[in-house]
């Protein structure tokens, strides 16, 4: 009797643990995309870069990375993000990981010339073709390419 109740919890374990992963295995979510909107200032300890990236990271882990074609525009205080990367190695690590993930990462040169940053010098791994004319206008052009919109 105690077996049985003992087998009959570890089935009731084991497919609650699974349930994370069920929607991915059964292909729940399907292909997805999404352009995720920084355009804010990190507050205290970057406190709310870390929510938004720890947002795209269950994201991915919720469909797949193979089912997510995810695009973040930073622009305004957003890029301020990029900036405490340069030294936040814990920004740093997130951001790698997201990449490492095929999210990309498009930063906005009007932004970029406003605020008069060297992109070099100040941004953390930010090339030409990460560069977009306009970030809002970005946003607008993935939305109509079919991405859906989240900021996080």
């Amino acid at each position: 009797m105690i077996r049985t109740a003992l087998r009959g919890s570890l089935a009731v374990i084991l497919l609650v643990a699974a349930f994370p992963l069920l929607g991915v295995a059964q292909g729940r979510y399907g292909q997805q995309k999404v352009v995720y909107h920084i355009d804010y200032a990190g507050g205290d300890d970057n406190i709310r870069y870390f929510k938004a990236l720890e947002t795209i990271r269950n994201h991915i882990n919720a469909v797949g990375r193979e089912n997510l074609n995810a695009v973040l525009v930073v622009h305004n205080q957003g890029v301020g993000l990029l900036k405490a990367a340069k030294t936040n190695t814990r920004l740093r690590a997130a951001l790698v990981g997201l990449k490492g993930d095929n999210v990309q990462v498009d930063v906005c040169a009007k932004t970029i010339r406003d605020q008069k940053i060297d992109v070099g010098r100040d941004l953390y791994d930010v090339f030409d073709e990460d560069i977009v004319p306009s970030g809002v206008a970005e946003i607008v052009r993935l939305e109509q390419l079919g991405y859906s919109y989240i900021k996080p």
